[in-house]
């Protein structure tokens, strides 16, 4: 039996001006669907969902709800005014009963009921957005962007939230890995269509690739036969009062179909260079420690980071990544240790707040306020990597067009203000490029772009983030900063620290376990005689030979382990790390085989 739709659009076309951004689309959400929304920065995705959501109506068309169903939207700049508190905004629409599941979806989104809506900052304030949305539990959520300002802890929460809910639902996220563990559908926004593919965003790019070539192919054909019936309306002049001109009809509709085609949306034309050389020592952190107030960030920390090193910063909202990030370029000092810098650093900084984009300013204004790129005498030209370029046409290379150029910044999307910022990054040669949550609000195509980047990049990068598919595809070493002060280096990416963390735990709760069990067979053993064994010889011979060589196997892991935990090995031997990875995970199985083994024999000897 088909499932009864929760939403219908049908024949919407919306016009803000210019192009339309939805013409003649037709959209159905069903019961139980879990569906990525995906598309560049400014194709519509967000109005789009708007309109799902009711809160906008289209030019033309129709909007058709399901009977009974309640649809959620969770907006990326939630509106809150009339409300004191950020749980007094997320319970508003709960009978006060049930208020209760604000504070239960509160401590899995970690922020505070209680917390002012006034002093927010606006990442609280999209948890409380979020917390609403979760706690009321519509048959249909619209979620645009939930993922951006949660930690990584948040959104595995969240994951596991979304996987277990009954609920439909309707993503857009930058999040790569969010997509892919919980979406069985993509919905892709692409030049004022919708297209629906019935498999989740981890096949979307293949998806989307095809539909391209064959795009690709049809223009190619088109071009193809209007050259050709082109050629055959300019042979022989005098003869074209005998035309068929029913053919001259046809060539003019070609040409018709090629004008009304809109081009794809190019990728940003993105581009870093590295100015001169830095010292092959970039910062050297020794003995480091910093707290404010009763709250330590770091306790006596060390590393070394030289160039062309990729440094990932990962760990819980508030845990001090920025406060590290900024101690290791010298913008904060440390409470004891000492930092050194190396020589010849050009430093570039993208900071998460945007603080160094002025909104009052046009995004001309805002490129021409970089003291470092005006050209003297100019007020339409900056310099771009030491050549003068024309604002409006530099822009352009990162998607703006003419009419936003003499915009306020407070006009773009956070993905527009994003490629504002790398605008101006990189705009200007850097050996040292410092990144406070680059990822947010950026569209696939150019997270891509500024991976590739990253990767080329002969100099140093610093990295804050809570993408954790961008963080394997860049970093060579991870930065854990898990509370209490403690700061883990760890080799590799996301994937490569999960791993080596779960190893480490695995192996420290095998050693506690077997310790506890040998002390209390010894404790047993004492107030009476032991009991005859029931061993053969060879089991009785196996059994007081097993603790040699688990001590043994627990020698080797704790030397793979040190050899592991140099920075240098994943970067500049990967196919050494990756078989010290392979002979760790063979050492723990031996390990458990051989533990599980004394275990065994333990308890038939005492039996």
């Amino acid at each position: 039996m088909a499932r009864a739709p929760l939403l219908q659009l049908s024949g919407i076309s919306l016009t803000f001006g210019g192009d339309p951004v939805f013409d003649n689309l037709d959209l159905v959400v069903q019961q139980g669907d879990r569906v990525a929304l995906v598309g560049r920065n400014g194709s519509g995705k967000s109005t789009l969902m708007k309109v799902m959501a009711g809160l906008m109506e289209a030019d033309r068309g129709t909007r058709v709800l399901g009977p009974g169903t309640t649809v959620g939207y969770m907006e990326q700049e939630p509106k809150m005014e009339g409300f004191t508190t950020l749980g007094e905004f997320a319970a508003s629409q709960l009978d006060p009963m049930e208020s209760y599941k604000v504070d239960m979806v509160a401590e899995g989104l970690k922020f505070n009921p209680e917390g002012l809506i006034a002093t927010a900052s606006g990442g609280e304030r999209r948890r409380a957005a979020l917390a609403k949305l979760l706690a009321e539990a519509p048959e249909l959520m619209l979620l645009d962007e939930p993922t951006n300002h949660l930690d990584v802890q948040a959104i595995a929460w969240l994951e596991e939230e979304l996987k277990t809910t009954r609920t439909a639902y309707v993503i857009i996220s930058h999040d790569r890995a969010f997509l892919n563990r919980l979406t069985k559908a993509t919905l892709w926004v692409d030049r004022g269509q919708v297209r629906r593919q019935e498999e989740g965003f981890e096949a979307f790019e293949a998806w989307r690739d095809k539909l391209w070539e064959e795009e690709d192919e049809q223009r190619h054909k088109l071009n193809r036969k209007i050259k050709a019936e082109a050629r055959w309306a300019v042979e022989g002049i005098s003869a074209r009062r005998t035309r068929n001109q029913g053919r001259v009809r046809a060539l003019q509709d070609l040409r018709a179909e090629k004008s009304s085609q809109i081009n794809r949306q190019g990728t940003a034309a993105m581009d870093l260079e590295v100015s001169e050389v830095s010292g092959k020592r970039v910062v050297e952190a020794i003995g480091v420690s910093k707290a404010f107030g009763d709250k330590q960030i770091l306790s006596n920390f060390d590393i070394k980071i030289g160039r062309g090193d990729r440094i990932a910063f990962v760990g819980p909202n508030g845990v001090g990544k920025t406060t590290l990030l900024k101690m290791l370029t010298g913008e904060i000092e440390a409470d004891s240790g000492e930092i050194k810098l190396g020589t010849k650093l050009d430093v570039a900084i993208f900071d998460q707040t945007r603080s160094n984009i002025r909104e009052d300013l046009t995004l001309w204004e805002a490129l021409l306020s970089e003291k470092n790129l005006t050209v003297s005498g100019r007020a339409d030209q900056i310099m771009v990597r030491g050549h003068p370029k024309h604002v409006v046409g530099y822009l352009k290379e990162f998607l703006f067009s003419d009419s936003q150029a003499r915009a306020p910044v407070s006009a773009l999307s956070g993905g527009e203000k994003a490629r504002l910022l790398l605008a101006k990054i990189m705009a200007k040669p850097s050996n040292l490029l410092v990144l406070d949550e680059p990822t947010n609000d950026l569209d696939i195509e150019t997270l891509d772009l500024l991976q590739e980047l990253l990767t080329e990049f002969s100099g140093t990068v610093l990295l804050v983030s809570h993408d954790r598919d961008f963080i394997d595809r860049v970093a060579t070493q991870t930065i854990a900063m898990e509370g209490d002060g403690r700061a883990t280096v760890y080799p590799g990416g996301w994937s490569d620290y999960q791993r080596q963390r779960k190893a480490t735990a695995q192996q420290t709760a095998t050693t506690v376990n077997m310790k506890s069990k040998q002390k209390g067979s010894a404790k047993a053993a004492e107030p009476a005689p032991a009991p005859k064994s029931k061993l053969s010889f060879t089991e009785k011979h196996r059994l007081e030979a097993l603790p040699a060589e688990i001590e043994r196997i627990e020698a080797e892991i704790a030397k793979l382990g040190v050899l592991m935990a140099d920075p240098k090995l994943f970067s500049e031997h990967p196919a050494k790390f990756a078989k010290a990875t392979e002979m760790l995970a063979e050492r723990q199985t031996a390990l458990e085989a051989a533990e599980a083994e004394w275990i065994d024999l333990e308890e038939r000897n005492a039996g």
